[in-house]
């Protein structure tokens, strides 16, 4: 077994449930916006409409967490019976968490998906002919950089800059931007100034992600997107001159 473990499973406001890592001493989801919810509209949604006319798309999730982001994926191309070749790649470093997702309590529209899990929590990998999910172990940052992939999609759903600030600083955004294709778009559901100025700092546009029934949240790509109100961040700066991003620096 691995050295962390899941305390407890938790039911969020959509009647999804999620768990507290003691770890990180926070909730892997929002339980104000719900489990389900804050991965379908914060990530999945977003970054499918992006992608639909791609008929293979490459998605980095970082972290796999519980796999609602996946399985949220998975859920999404069946209902809407939309065929794509999909290749996820999730750094995790909690191997104990892995081990323990068979048992976990998913919402029932995954049901269809939970053999993927098995396979995942067996043996970190699953792969068919229009699928492969990957669970690479250990350090997102590492896997990043070292990375030969390009991606068209990154759910970024790591704890939160308070908690795990070297998955927010701008050496880790820049080596992000380097893994995303041009067209590729990056969702997360920070909405503070400091991560929206690490993002704008690689050259990113970023928007925000607002809709009924949950909380604001970001998207941000390389190329100019329609659909949402572009953050106006020279404003933001100049608003808010002794803000700036976290740096490793400061972490260290």
């Amino acid at each position: 077994m691995g050295e962390w473990t899941i305390i407890k499973a938790v039911k969020s406001s959509d009647g999804s449930y999620t768990a507290y890592s003691q770890e990180y001493d926070e909730h892997y989801h929002s339980t104000k916006d719900g489990a389900l919810n804050e991965s379908l509209h914060k990530h999945v949604i977003p970054a499918l409409l992006h992608t639909q006319s791609k008929h293979e798309i490459t998605i980095l999730d970082i972290c796999f967490g519980l796999g609602f982001n996946t399985l949220a994926t998975l859920y999404y191309l069946h209902v809407n019976k939309i065929k794509k070749k999909v290749t996820i790649i999730s750094p995790e470093q909690d191997t104990a968490l892995i081990e323990s997702l068979q048992t976990f309590h998913y919402p029932e529209i995954f049901t269809p998906f939970l053999h993927i899990i098995a396979a995942l929590s067996n043996g970190c990998e699953y792969h068919n002919a229009n699928l492969h999910v990957k669970i690479v172990v250990g350090d997102a940052r590492a896997y990043v950089r070292r990375s030969k992939r390009q991606f068209d999609i990154v759910y970024h759903d790591a704890f939160s800059p308070t908690v795990n600030p070297a998955l927010w600083t701008r050496e880790y955004f820049a080596d992000i931007v380097n893994v995303m294709k041009d067209d590729a778009i990056l969702t997360t559901y920070s909405t503070a100034l400091k991560t929206r100025l690490a993002l704008h700092e690689q050259q990113l546009h970023v928007y925000i992600n607002r809709g009924e029934g949950y909380r604001n949240a970001t998207v941000a790509s390389k190329q100019e997107l329609s659909g949402y109100i572009k953050v106006n961040m020279e404003h933001k700066m100049a608003c808010n001159p002794n803000v700036s991003p976290l740096c490793d620096e400061h972490i260290k």
